[in-house]
C-alpha cells in the first residue's frame, strides 16, 4: 500500500488538536500512528459514539480490545493519516475528546467555545498515576494479552455452548409442558417461572454475540444475537451492543455512561444532582423534584425497580430501531421483534382469564430480576470519580468495576459474567474462560499496584445498597433544608 509523503507527516499534540477543532478531523491515536476516521464512523459496526469517546486519544489498548488481528492488519490501515510526534515527550498524552466537553447544564446554557486550549488542557486534577506508574501498567497488561492468547483462553469451547443449550431446551420444554397440560392457575405460574429462567440464561450467549466471542465474525454472530435476543427475547441486539460498547469504554462515567443514568429511578453518586448532560441519551438528564422524592428512596425500592427492568430493554430497544434508520440489520430486526410479539401475544392468548394472564406475564418478567441485579452490582458500588483522558484503559476497568466470586457449581446461574472487571479487561474473551483468566488478573493487579475488586455476592449487593442509601441520604437532607429555609423565609 503507497503512503503519500504528506500522509506520513508527524504531529505534534497540539498540532492534533487543532485538526480536529479547525477541520472537524476524527484523530484517533494506535501504536503512536494517527488514524482519520471520517469517512469510516458511519460505517462502523460498534456504532459512532464508541469512535467520538476516542477522539484524540490514544486508545491502542482499547482498540486492540475490541477488533481482531484481521482488522488491525488489513482495515486499520486504510486510515493511515500520520505519527505522532513524541521529540518532547516519551509517551503521547491524551486529549479530552470533544464530545466530553460539555458536562452540565451551565456548560450548555453558557454556550462554552470548544478551543484546541481545551482540549490540550485535560482536566485531569484528580489523576493519580504518574508517568513511570501508567507506563508500567500499560506494559503489563499488553503482555498479560499476550499470555492468555497463548493459554489458549480467547479461544471459544463449543462444548460449552452445547451443555448451555441443553439447559436451554430443558427450560424451554418445561415452560412448555406446564403451560400445555396446565389445569390449574398454578401450573400457569410454573411454566411462567420456567420462561423467565430461559430468558435468564438465553442473555448470556446473546450478550456473547454481542461481543462476537462465540464465531467472532460479525455476521454470523449478529445473527446469532438477532436469533436469540430478538425473536426469543423481544430485545434488539443492535441497541444493545451500541448501548454496551459505549458502556465498555466510557465505565461509570455519570455523562456518559448509559449504564449508570437511570433517572429519576436511580443516581448513584450526587453528580446527577446538577441535571448532567448525557452524551448518550443528547439531552440533559434533568434531576427533577419527582427524581429527589424517589431517590431518597432508591436502597429500599432497588429491588422491586429491579423485577421490571426487563421492560425498560425493550422500550429502549425499539426507540433505538425507531431513531437510528442506517442502524445494521435494522429491518431484519424488527421483523424479528414482530415475531417475538407473535409468539408470545399468541401464548398470553390462551391462558383462561385475563388475571391469570397478567399475573402470567409479569411473572415471567420478574424472573429475570437476578440478571438485572447482577448487570448493576458490577458498577453501581464502583468509582464514578473522572481521572481524566490519560488514565490507562486497564486501570480505569479494574476502578470502575467489581467481580463476584461464587463456587464454580454456581457459575451457570451468573453465565460466567460474575467476572465483569475481567471481562471488562478482556471483552472479547469467551465468558467460559473468564474464571480461569480472573487467577491472572490478580497476579497482574499485585503486580502493578492496582486493586482487583472481587465480592461475595452478598457483601457486593450489601456494598451497591450501601452506595444508593449514602447518596438517597444526601437528598433527604438537601430537602429538609430546603423545607427548613422555606419555612424560616415565610416566618
Amino acid at each position: 500500500m503507497n503512503i503519500s509523503p504528506i500522509e506520513k507527516k508527524k504531529y505534534t499534540r497540539e498540532q492534533i488538536a487543532q485538526r480536529i477543532i479547525d477541520y472537524g478531523d476524527l484523530l484517533v491515536i494506535h501504536d503512536n500512528k494517527i488514524y482519520r476516521l471520517n469517512s469510516w464512523i458511519k460505517h462502523h459496526p460498534g456504532g459512532e459514539m464508541a469512535i467520538l469517546h476516542m477522539i484524540g486519544k490514544d486508545a491502542t489498548d482499547e482498540i486492540n480490545a475490541y477488533h481482531s488481528d484481521d482488522m488491525l492488519r488489513n482495515k486499520l490501515p486504510l486510515f493511515y493519516f500520520g505519527d505522532v510526534n513524541n521529540n518532547e515527550c516519551d509517551e503521547y498524552e491524551s486529549l479530552i475528546p470533544p464530545i466530553q466537553f460539555y458536562n452540565n447544564k451551565n456548560d450548555l446554557n453558557n454556550n462554552r467555545l470548544l478551543t484546541s486550549e481545551l482540549l490540550l488542557s485535560n482536566n485531569n486534577k484528580t489523576m493519580i498515576q504518574n508517568p513511570n506508574e501508567h507506563k508500567h501498567i500499560i506494559q503489563a497488561y499488553r503482555q498479560l494479552y499476550y499470555k492468555l492468547r497463548f493459554l489458549d483462553l480467547f479461544q471459544c469451547n463449543y462444548y460449552d455452548y452445547a451443555r448451555e443449550c441443553l439447559r436451554y431446551l430443558f427450560l424451554a420444554f418445561c415452560a412448555l409442558y406446564f403451560f400445555i397440560n396446565a389445569t390449574k392457575s398454578w401450573h400457569y405460574h410454573v411454566s411462567a417461572v420456567f420462561l423467565g429462567a430461559f430468558w435468564h440464561q438465553l442473555t448470556f450467549t446473546a450478550h456473547d454475540a454481542g461481543h462476537l466471542a462465540i464465531t467472532h465474525s460479525y455476521r454470523i454472530d449478529s445473527y446469532i444475537g438477532i436469533f436469540i435476543a430478538n425473536i426469543f427475547g423481544g430485545i434488539s441486539i443492535g441497541w444493545w451492543k451500541y448501548h454496551h460498547n459505549i458502556h465498555h469504554l466510557v465505565t461509570n462515567s455519570p455523562e456518559h455512561d448509559p449504564d449508570i443514568q437511570h433517572l429519576p429511578f436511580f443516581a448513584v453518586t450526587t453528580r446527577f444532582f446538577q441535571s448532567i448532560y448525557s452524551t448518550y441519551h443528547k439531552r440533559i438528564l434533568s434531576y427533577t423534584w419527582l427524581a429527589s422524592c424517589i431517590i431518597q428512596f432508591q436502597h429500599l425500592t432497588y429491588y422491586l425497580i429491579m423485577c421490571f427492568a426487563r421492560f425498560n430493554l425493550q422500550i429502549q430497544s425499539y426507540i433505538y430501531l425507531y431513531k437510528y434508520t442506517n442502524a445494521p440489520y435494522r429491518y431484519i430486526e424488527i421483523l424479528s421483534i414482530v415475531i417475538y410479539w407473535f409468539w408470545f401475544i399468541f401464548l398470553l392468548s390462551l391462558i383462561p382469564t385475563y388475571t391469570q394472564c397478567f399475573i402470567y406475564l409479569f411473572l415471567c418478567y420478574m424472573v429475570t430480576m437476578p440478571l438485572h441485579v447482577q448487570i448493576t452490582l458490577s458498577h453501581f458500588g464502583m468509582s464514578t470519580e473522572d481521572y481524566g483522558p490519560c488514565e490507562s484503559f486497564p486501570a480505569k476497568m479494574l476502578r470502575t468495576t467489581m467481580d463476584i466470586a461464587c463456587p464454580v457449581w454456581l457459575d451457570f446461574f451468573h453465565g460466567g459474567l460474575q467476572y465483569q472487571a475481567v471481562h471488562h479487561l478482556f471483552p472479547r474473551m469467551p465468558r467460559h474462560k473468564l474464571r480461569s483468566a480472573s487467577y491472572f488478573v490478580q497476579q497482574f493487579a499485585d503486580e502493578v499496584g492496582l486493586t482487583y475488586h472481587v465480592y461475595g455476592f452478598v457483601h457486593g449487593n450489601r456494598k451497591v445498597l450501601n452506595v444508593l442509601k449514602d447518596v438517597a441520604i444526601q437528598v433527604k437532607l438537601m430537602r429538609d433544608v430546603a423545607i427548613t429555609n422555606n419555612i424560616f423565609y415565610h416566618h
